[in-house]
């Protein structure tokens, strides 16, 4: 596998002809069982277990998370959301499977990865599959985390990648200060993206995002030169989701706000440079 150098921004590495990518949808072909609001960015499950695949309306770029939160759970069901990726286009399809696993992988050129309560990181290079099943989701680091995830050669910001128990821009903090308690990953509000990174060979890795934390390439190989769409399965206990927006720009002062910043060192005042995005080493 071909390893990145340093990890960049998305929208840096992107560079000025090709700019932040439209907001997520859900595609308009999906599972019979399936209802997308008008706005395309929640998908429900309106009966039984199954029948619940969707896709994203567009294929996703390199290192574009299409991120889920899920916002209500049916009890009764075994069973959890399933994340992943197709190169097949969901428009070409005579009908959308009744599963992703196994009815849409037997398709071809498509890699899904079934969510469960623990369990979710792939064993390493060299480490037993025993052991690896074994290791549960770390806990986030300290109170003040590193604010971006680094994964291959993407840098993401982490915030709206977390998952919290309550609504709050800092809740998630006050949950590890006071360790109340981790969101599991199929628990409501838990957040799961998926993208995947492209190597200089012409094929890429697929990484799935539980609540701001990579659980590693759970699929090698991917063909990257072909659109690749996010698959999404509402599956069992998950009843419905709804897409979240990621910003992926730079997060520094542009050229337009960096006067105004200087001005305000100059003479003292804090309150105005709060007004935008700064590195935590600013902050502090």
């Amino acid at each position: 596998m071909a390893a990145a150098s340093n990890p960049v921004e998305l929208g840096a590495s992107w560079g000025p002809a090709r700019p932040e990518p439209p907001p997520t949808r859900f595609h308009r072909v999906h599972g019979a069982n399936i209802r997308v609001d008008p706005s395309g960015t929640r998908a429900t499950r309106v009966e039984s277990f199954a029948h619940g695949v969707c896709f994203s309306r567009e294929p996703l770029v390199p290192g574009q998370v299409f991120l889920v939160e899920i916002e209500e759970k049916e009890l009764g069901w075994c069973g959890h959301l399933r994340l992943g990726l197709t190169a097949l286009d969901p428009a070409s399809l005579a009908a959308v499977p009744e599963f992703s696993l196994p009815d849409l992988v037997n398709l071809g050129h498509t890699w899904v990865f079934a969510i469960t309560r623990h369990h979710n990181r792939v064993p390493r290079n060299g480490q037993p599959g025993a052991e690896a099943e074994a290791t549960a989701p770390r806990r986030p680091p300290a109170l003040l985390a590193e604010p971006y995830l680094c994964i291959e050669q993407f840098r993401i910001p982490r915030d709206r990648l977390v998952g919290r128990s309550r609504p709050g821009l800092y809740s998630h903090l006050l949950d590890q200060l006071y360790e109340l308690n981790v969101l599991p990953p199929t628990a409501r509000r838990s957040r799961l993206g998926v993208l995947f990174c492209p190597h200089p060979d012409g094929t890429a890795d697929m990484h799935i995002v539980i609540n701001g934390e990579d659980m590693g390439p759970s699929a090698r190989g991917l063909p990257a030169a072909q659109p690749l769409y996010a698959v999404v399965d509402v599956f069992a206990s998950t009843k419905s989701v709804r897409l979240v927006q990621l910003e992926y720009g730079c997060r520094y002062p542009t050229p337009g706000q960096r006067p105004l910043l200087a001005q305000c060192r100059h003479r003292h005042l804090l309150e105005p440079v709060g007004q935008f995005p700064r590195p935590w080493s600013l902050q502090r």
